[in-house]
């Protein structure tokens, strides 16, 4: 069936909606009284997380043997599983959600299917042993709504994550899919729809933050009979997974907001450049892309009108740089992925030299909602210049690892410990670093600060796409400036001397600082290479590369003094300082850690405390693991 009109679309979405009708509920009301068919519930579904991290946990065995129990007890007519994209909470997956009543089952195996349906489906008692238990108050929570982990989020762009089937185009409808799209092509000018972008205050979640709504206005402005809207999804900061799992959880919303774009702007054509290792998100992005063009909603005349839009998929082999713009443009038309100087800006004479929109995944989800409930209402999350909400990868030395969206203005004690749960293993938090490798460190100082673009920028870190990874006691901040730095050196494009240069000469004290051989004047030479960097290299990428050394070097200064003055690792990372030593206290001379050490380092008479000789020591560690006693440790 071809979608000619709004009433095709409404009859879509109202015969859909029956199967979403559960959920949509769920979402409003807090779970009650356990569902089950003994106590007369008719309908149960059972959701199970598709996101890429519980599918390598076996997720989807968990579905298949939900399914072949349910046929097992001839109950498929009253339950259905079905799979949704990522629900959020990754620490605790695979998880298992039972709508009617929100019962939210953690770390599940597929061996758990028969259990949760025998007890939980068909005897309405739940699976206490599933259930989550809150790391501080070690109470059990069977509803998500009573989690902390998500009691402070507002969920917008990731709206339909976790909900919906993210194969089902239809379930998008029921969502109210594609009636932005209508609406705009049906009753709204070009100009108008930019200008609801404009006053929504929607700034583009890559990175940058530059308003959406002026960046179409620029493009819409160029003259061109050709012009073409991007979707930026190369995703390459470490830790990160926002926009993949945007891509594998709500492909359609994305498919949505570049056709507005498209209309808003002259565009029939649009590209997405997402990296070659999102195998899943690619697929389900292809599934979006067929169903789209199968109901009309892409292709010619969309929605009986005069508009025609089209997508196709477009692969990057992994390039960190290609997540600047113009590198990511130079790529799809075949070239080397490397940045172009600005002016002329893409949205004047982008790919193929014609006028060019770019948005990162996040940005797209965001326009379909913005027309659905109107720019005031996005523009009420948030502060005065940072509107809506965003979307982080919460990673590290966390306890709920997840991804989580929260309104912009949110502090970073709330995120970290709020939502976060707090340091693994009740450990000291040390620095939180945002903004993936170009982002900087903050310290216990700035945890109240609110996280949005300006407050960061300010605390010497940035929003960058949305990582945030949290380190504590235990990290060296003199190693992470250098595994940041080192990441970058690895992905310079080459172009600019200050990034392809300056950065490896950076890297290269920074591994004289670790190895126990830096001066006072390393670091005064460190600071001056990373301000000259900043001010010189090429593109954003290259500009922001320094932040992880400067931003340690301004908050973590001491820890670096006691690595060039004291030769000295307080967080015991960096093993050029650091040696093993023989406690002749404990040590019985059992010979266990002469036989095992691979260089001859240690010598003793048996019976008798042995000694190491630091010369030979190659600190690998293996007498530590040998010694039943304990008597070796590192110092």
């Amino acid at each position: 069936m071809k979608i000619a009109s709004l009433q095709d679309l409404e009859k879509i979405r109202v015969e859909a909606l029956s199967s979403l009708k559960l959920r949509e509920e769920s979402l409003r009301e807090s779970g009650g009284e356990t569902c089950g068919l003994a106590k007369g519930t008719e309908h149960i579904q059972i959701l199970t997380c598709g996101g890429t991290g519980c599918k390598v946990s076996d997720s989807p065995k968990i579905a298949e043997n939900l399914q072949k129990c349910l046929e097992e007890f001839g109950i498929t007519d009253k339950v259905e599983v079905i799979t949704t994209g990522c629900i959020g909470f990754c620490e605790k997956g695979p998880i298992v959600k039972i709508i009617p009543d929100n019962t939210f089952y953690t770390k599940v195996k597929p061996e758990d299917a028969t259990e949760i349906v025998k007890e939980h489906i068909l005897g309405g008692r739940r699976v206490e042993r599933l259930l989550y238990v809150d790391p501080q108050t070690r109470e059990t929570v069977s509803d998500s709504k009573n989690m902390n982990f998500y009691r402070k989020q507002v969920r917008i762009a990731l709206r339909n994550c976790g909900l919906i089937d993210y194969e089902s185009i239809r379930e998008y409808i029921a969502r109210d899919g594609y009636t932005a799209l209508a609406d705009c092509l049906l009753h709204k000018t070009p100009e108008e729809v930019i200008d609801i972008v404009k006053r929504s205050g929607l700034r583009g979640r890559g990175g940058a933050g530059f308003p959406t709504g002026n960046k179409w206005e620029f493009a819409r402005k160029s003259q061109s009979d050709i012009k073409y809207v991007v979707c930026n999804a190369d995703e390459g900061d470490p830790g990160a997974f926002m926009d993949c799992s945007l891509m594998e959880g709500d492909p359609n919303s994305i498919v949505e907001g570049m056709t507005i774009c498209g209309y808003a702007i002259g565009a029939k054509h649009g590209l997405i450049y997402v990296r070659a290792e999102y195998p899943l998100a690619i697929h389900r992005l292809q599934i979006a892309i067929k169903q789209a063009h199968e109901l009309g909603l892409l292709g010619k005349d969309i929605l009986g009108t005069s508009f025609e839009f089209d997508i196709t998929i477009r692969y990057g082999a992994g390039a960190f740089v290609c997540g600047e713009e113009t590198a990511l443009i130079q790529s799809m038309e075949g070239k080397r992925g490397e940045p172009t100087l600005k002016p002329p800006f893409p949205a004047v004479q982008g790919y193929k030299k014609y006028p060019t929109n770019v948005n990162n995944v996040e940005t797209w989800a965001n326009i379909p909602i913005i027309f659905q409930k109107g720019p005031e209402w996005f523009a009420s999350f948030g502060t005065e210049k940072s509107k809506g909400t965003k979307v982080f990868t919460l990673a590290g030395k966390i306890n709920n690892v997840g991804l989580i969206e929260v309104p912009m203005g949110t502090t970073l004690r709330e995120v970290i410990y709020e939502i976060g749960g707090g340091i693994k293993g009740g450990k000291a938090f040390k620095a939180v670093q945002t903004g993936g490798p170009s982002g900087g460190c903050l310290t216990k100082k700035h945890l109240d600060i609110p996280v949005d673009y300006e407050s960061l920028t300010a605390a010497g870190s940035m929003m960058g796409s949305g990582g945030m990874i949290v380190m504590d006691e235990d990290n060296c901040m003199v190693q992470v400036a250098r595994f940041y730095l080192g990441y970058m050196v690895h992905e310079s494009c080459g172009k600019c001397v200050p990034c392809r240069i300056g950065n490896k000469r950076m890297l290269e004290i920074l591994d004289k600082i670790v190895d126990g051989k830096g001066t006072l004047e390393d670091l005064d030479q460190l600071e001056n290479l990373a301000t000259v960097i900043k001010d010189t290299a090429l593109c954003g990428l290259g500009q922001t590369s320094p932040n992880p050394v400067l931003s340690t070097l301004a908050n973590f200064r001491d820890e670096y003094i006691e690595h060039v003055v004291d030769k000295k690792c307080r967080a015991k990372q960096c093993m050029s300082m650091l040696s093993y030593t023989i406690n002749p206290e404990n040590c019985i001379g059992c010979h266990l850690c002469v036989k095992n050490c691979p260089v001859d380092a240690i010598s003793g008479e048996v019976k008798k405390p042995h000694v190491i000789d630091q010369s030979k020591c190659i600190k690998c560690g293996i007498c530590v693991s040998n010694c039943r006693l304990h008597a070796i440790s590192l110092k």
